[in-house]
């Protein structure tokens, strides 16, 4: 699989998506091992480390971005990044510590005027930690490198 960098614009320490499990037209797998030296741990619950319940949130909608990026890669659309418009009914149930794998899952629900409307969610082995609904879109932003390069191309 292609490595996530080359994919979406987010990079450590703000990146949480290790790699692509698998991909098909209507959703996309991917995977994160949280490290017990992640330096959020520091702060987040000392002594008794949580992995912050935004930072699967996010993870969900970098894996989302993934599916958005190899899906406008395959329809001739690559220039541009994925943009989070919407977010819906975030449920926690299981937490997330240091050490632990996490497998997260996003299926496109529906598109409605260019926003992909997707489910989330993310598994620990058996158990679910989280599911969310969101919504996406493929832009470029008008202040963003792509933008300015094109810009200079003309």
């Amino acid at each position: 699989m292609i490595p996530v960098t080359d994919l979406i614009p987010h990079r450590p320490p703000f990146l949480f998506v290790d790699e692509i499990v698998s991909e098909s037209e209507t959703g996309l797998v991917s995977r994160r091992t949280f490290r017990a030296d992640e330096d959020f741990y520091r702060g987040h619950y000392p002594g008794a480390p949580i992995t912050p319940g935004v930072l699967l949130c996010e993870a969900v909608f970098q894996t989302g971005a993934l599916y958005l990026a190899r899906r406008m890669a395959s329809t001739g659309k690559p220039n541009g990044v994925p943009l989070l418009a919407k977010i819906n009914d975030v449920r926690f149930r299981n937490s997330v510590f240091p050490g632990d794998t996490i497998t997260i899952e996003v299926k496109l629900k529906d598109m409605v005027a260019g926003f992909y409307m997707m489910h989330g969610s993310i598994h620990c082995g058996e158990k679910r930690v989280l599911t969310v609904d969101f919504a996406a879109i493929w832009k470029t932003p008008e202040g963003g490198p792509a933008a300015q390069q094109q810009q200079q191309q003309q």
